[in-house]
């Protein structure tokens, strides 16, 4: 067992700091190439700050005050969060992979602003290069002669590349119409221009609004050619200025429907476990959390595809737009990943029914796991090798999900989770490059395109990254952080892949040994898992044997997880383990499924329900366990035991007391 952790050795800097040599050696030597880098800058105009401004009254005080200052802070840290230890199976966080930590650190003493290659010439191209390495495992192509060509950028997490996933959206879907808007402006209507080859004019804003980004840039450029063929290029500038005149992000949504009266606002669709911050985006774009549809998660809390289907029948039905649909690929509470296959499947055929609607996967959690899929060359491994590598995963669904991720339009992944870098390092990556286009930002002062914008070629437009993003200034040290991490571990089953197979194996042993154990105490306890594992993530209910009662199961859970919580007024060091904890929300559960977990735990399913007569209390949610497996040293064994079996004799031992308090005075 020891063995097949011994490769993992020089990646961390260790749950008690075993590289610290190596980690101090390598920063203090880039900590002095830095400091070359400044002395050999201009040399001829000497030194400002004085050899012996160091005896100085004022700079012996100010360095007092800045080593007492730094000395307390380095004290209080010690109450954060050890992440690092494997006695930490919390929240998405572990030790950090020490090629990024050094990497981030010394390119901070650089502080390149990756806003444009002005404030920063190296690392802007670094996060262009991460972008792409990020969809090269993805699945996605990079040659721009075969097809659609990918991009992708860093952000400070997936949030904001959430955010980002529905501007880009609405910046195409919107388009078309404010096109004909423009052409109806200056009395201008192109023939057999688009996908169905007939006049602008002509189309429906139901068939503007449900064209695919392929077809909204093929409309795009023929009107554009047409134009300038019809009056000349001397008068495409004004043409531009209606156009931009016309579309959703100068009129506003609310001044745009009010144009569009027979439009009706467009629907985003996510799974009932998606993200809290798909709520925040459509309230930021304006388009209202009354317009995201949940769609129903199946027994195994991914996303359900038949109510899929019938929230798309109705939308289809009543004319009502739909963005996008939302995939996710590791669910925040649960791990879990949605069918991303059977989403693509929908909306080819909601395609053959004359609506559209972008696909985008969150996968801020799962997106890493991709590289555990991804051989050298590109490919992706089959099913059947990779059965012979795991006991349980990937799941035939699983398997078929992550092989879908090459067809989606866009993702949002964290390296600041399971990349194992440091904060703040989400990633938004998409498809098509083409998209900025529909959503380029122009400040004069920050760019100089130098002439046409149409002229300049793609990667030169990307190098002025801040016209394309949500974010202005951003870190170049996140960049280089994740740049490095990828280049000395590569997004493949055979680099980075490694690393999250024993996450994987860890989560494997976690979940068949919790079986054991539940079959052991069930005289005690019911010990549930409610969906088996999809990533490397475990919750667990734990309920007395013999009680129906949720509110007495729930305050038996957070009885257990008192001992395992995170306390700022405690030193961390008096906790054994360090889990957390999350809601299993009966708002987010169709009736079957509710009824199902309420059963196997051992509570009525009427007591489970939520009736709009009677205040929720406990009756809305069912306490949950939750253990984030990604630390890589779970598995290692001392005195014949892993961190696993440490932690379930440990918990064991806390169910034990609960049930069975020593006497007092004891």
């Amino acid at each position: 067992m020891s063995d097949s952790l011994d490769f993992l050795q020089p990646y961390f800097l260790g749950p008690q700091g075993e590289n610290a040599q190596m980690f101090e050696a390598l920063l203090v030597e880039l900590v002095r190439d830095h400091t070359f880098w400044r002395r050999n800058f201009h040399p001829e105009d000497g030194p400002s700050i004085r050899t012996s401004s160091q005896h100085a009254p004022e700079s012996i005080e100010f360095v007092d005050r800045m080593k007492t200052e730094l000395y307390a802070l380095s004290g209080e840290l010690k109450r954060a969060v050890p992440f690092f230890h494997p006695r930490y199976i919390g929240h998405m966080n572990a030790d950090l992979l020490m090629p990024g930590l050094i990497a981030g650190m010394a390119t901070m003493l650089y502080n390149p602003n990756n806003v444009s290659e002005e404030g920063a010439p190296v690392t802007l191209e670094k996060e262009l290069e991460a972008g792409r390495q990020l969809a090269r495992m993805f699945g996605f192509n990079l040659d721009p002669e075969a097809g659609p060509c990918a991009w992708g950028h860093l952000t400070s997490g997936g949030t904001v590349a959430n955010y980002e996933a529905l501007w880009n959206f609405r910046s195409v879907k919107f388009y078309g119409v404010g096109l004909q808007a423009a052409a109806a402006r200056v009395d201008f209507d192109p023939p057999e221009v688009g996908p169905l080859g007939k006049a602008l004019s002509a189309y429906t804003a139901w068939e503007l609004m449900n064209l695919s980004l392929a077809s909204i840039i093929e409309l795009r450029r023929d009107v554009a050619v047409s134009f300038r063929n019809d009056r000349g290029p001397e008068a495409f500038e004004d043409f531009a200025a209606a156009v931009r005149a016309e579309r959703i992000e100068t009129l506003g949504t609310a001044g745009f429907f009010q144009q569009h009266a027979d439009l009706a606002p467009p629907c985003v669709m996510v799974p009932a476990s998606a993200h809290y911050s798909w709520e925040k985006g459509m309230k930021v774009l304006g388009f209202g959390t009354a317009n995201l549809i949940k769609v129903d998660v199946d027994q195994h809390m991914r996303l359900d595809p038949a109510h899929l289907e019938v929230c798309l029948d109705e939308a289809l039905e009543k004319r009502i737009p739909v963005l996008a649909v939302v995939g996710v690929m590791g669910t925040t509470e649960f791990g879990t990943i949605d069918p991303i296959d059977a989403i693509l499947r929908l909306r080819e055929a909601y395609r053959g029914r004359g609506g559209d609607f972008g696909v985008h996967v969150d996968a801020a959690w799962g997106g890493y796991l991709s590289s555990v899929f991804r051989l050298p060359d590109g490919g992706m491994r089959s099913h059947a090798a990779m059965r012979e590598t795991f006991r349980h995963f990937p799941s035939h669904q699983v398997y078929r999900a992550f092989g879908a991720l090459a067809d989606v339009d866009s993702i949002t992944v964290d390296p600041h989770k399971m990349g194992y870098v440091p904060y703040s390092a989400g990633a938004f990556v998409a498809r098509d490059r083409r998209v900025v286009d529909f959503i380029t930002q122009k400040a004069a002062y920050v760019f100089d395109l130098g002439g046409s914008e149409e002229a300049v070629p793609m990667d030169r437009k990307l190098r002025n990254l801040g016209q394309y993003i949500l974010e202005g200034s951003k870190p170049g040290a996140s960049a280089a952080s994740v740049y490095v991490t990828h280049k000395v571990l590569p997004l493949h089953a055979e680099g980075f892949g490694r690393l999250l197979e024993q996450t994987v194996h860890a989560c494997e042993q976690f979940y068949d040994r919790v079986l054991a154990m539940a079959k052991r105490l069930e005289h005690l306890v019911r010990i549930v898992v409610p969906f088996e594992p999809d990533t490397n993530l475990v919750c667990l209910a734990v309920n007395p044997a013999g009680n129906s009662s949720l509110a007495e199961m729930n305050r038996f859970g957070r009885e257990l997880f008192s001992a395992m919580k995170v306390e700022p007024d405690q030193p961390v060091q008096v906790k054994r383990f360090i889990a957390s904890y999350t809601s299993l929300l009966r708002d987010n559960l169709p009736e079957a499924q509710a009824e199902r977990i309420a059963t196997e735990v051992g509570i009525d399913p009427e007591s489970f329900r939520l009736r709009p007569d009677v205040d929720a209390g406990e009756a809305d949610h069912i306490f949950i366990l939750r253990h984030t497996l990604m630390n890589p040293w779970l598995r290692r064994e001392h005195d014949g035991q892993s961190y696993i079996d440490r932690y379930l004799e440990y918990l064991e031992a806390r169910i034990r007391t609960l049930l069975h308090p020593p006497a007092e005075g004891v």
